[in-house]
């Protein structure tokens, strides 16, 4: 099968590239600057732009599934509009190819929750996305763990410089963070069953664990142990600043993703593993691999199972 990768250079992306290829698809590698990127063999690459709809046509040539990997937080400032704008050049420029189906990760969360505008243009761009003639498959997903996630890098950093953490409330939030290789596996499987064409599935690790849970395990996992201190006068603004003082997340993109730590974001349906047969990774397992280290004694911090 011809897919197309947009997000091709993300974290992401990254890792779905060289999987699909491996899986036997002929892949296109959608990116802005191909003097940047580094195709596995076999893959053809294509330089372009989602914000520039003339820069789609090449790309959607003969495509008959599309995975749509983008977002523009990195970019700063409204990535709403720019998000909003990209999906809508995508749809147009797909619906005019002819490709049947597109596959779209987004994020876990209940709307009822009032998400914050990081999930919020997520689930947007899962809306506009159902308007094309393709059938859509979305996957909903919490943290990803692996070495280059944003997220996973920000409480990495937490975790490993701070001994003593004064935090807001999020801290008390469930979280079902789920394995790259356990993303990519589902990403890459739903292509071989077609019977997950138009359907909406969330996709999370074997573990349900607090933002405090998870910083306790990730300082354990690196011998650092945090003393975590909520305190309910930590706004999302100011929490934003703090991470871009201790850590290597700029500003920008830290207060989105502090804000959208208020919406619990955990698996409540889980009829993907009826079809897409993935093996969990345990959190334990995904951050080891992640940073590299050995793995230690098992952490007695009690979690929760995925329902």
């Amino acid at each position: 099968m011809r897919v197309l990768v947009t997000g091709a250079t993300g974290f992401v992306g990254e890792h779905l590239v060289p999987a699909l290829s491996a899986a036997g698809h002929d892949v296109v590698a959608f990116v802005r600057d191909r003097t940047q990127y580094v195709a596995p063999e076999g893959v053809e690459v294509v330089e372009g732009d989602l914000l520039d709809s003339a820069t789609l046509e090449h790309a959607m040539d003969g495509v008959e599934a599309a995975y749509y990997l983008v977002h523009s937080m990195r970019s700063g400032g409204d990535f709403e509009a720019r998000d909003r704008l990209a999906a809508r050049n995508f749809v147009a420029a797909a619906d005019a190819a002819g490709v049947e189906r597109v596959v779209y990760l987004g994020g876990l969360g209940e709307e009822r929750d009032r998400l914050s505008a990081h999930l919020r243009s997520r689930r947007e761009v899962e809306h506009l996305l159902r308007n094309g003639s393709f059938s859509l498959t979305t996957l909903r997903a919490a943290i990803v763990i692996g070495d280059g996630s944003v997220s996973f890098e920000m409480i990495r950093q937490l975790a490993k410089r701070l001994p003593v953490m004064v935090t807001p409330q999020w801290v008390e939030t469930e979280c079902q963070p789920i394995a790259i290789d356990d993303v990519v596996a589902y990403l890459v499987g739903v292509l071989d069953y077609p019977e997950t064409a138009g359907g909406t599935y969330e996709i999370g690790g074997p573990d349900v664990l607090t933002y405090r849970e998870i910083l306790q395990r990730v300082g354990a996992l690196t011998k650092q142990s945090p003393m975590i201190v909520p305190v309910p006068v930590l706004s999302p603004k100011l929490s934003s600043y703090w991470i871009g003082l201790v850590t290597d997340v700029e500003t920008s993109v830290a207060r989105p993703l502090i804000e959208g730590l208020k919406n619990p974001v955990v698996v409540r349906d889980n009829r993907i593993r009826d079809i897409v047969p993935v093996e969990l990774t345990s959190f334990d397992e995904a951050v080891t691999t992640a940073l590299g280290v050995e793995p230690v004694e098992p952490i007695t911090i009690e979690t929760r199972t995925g329902v």
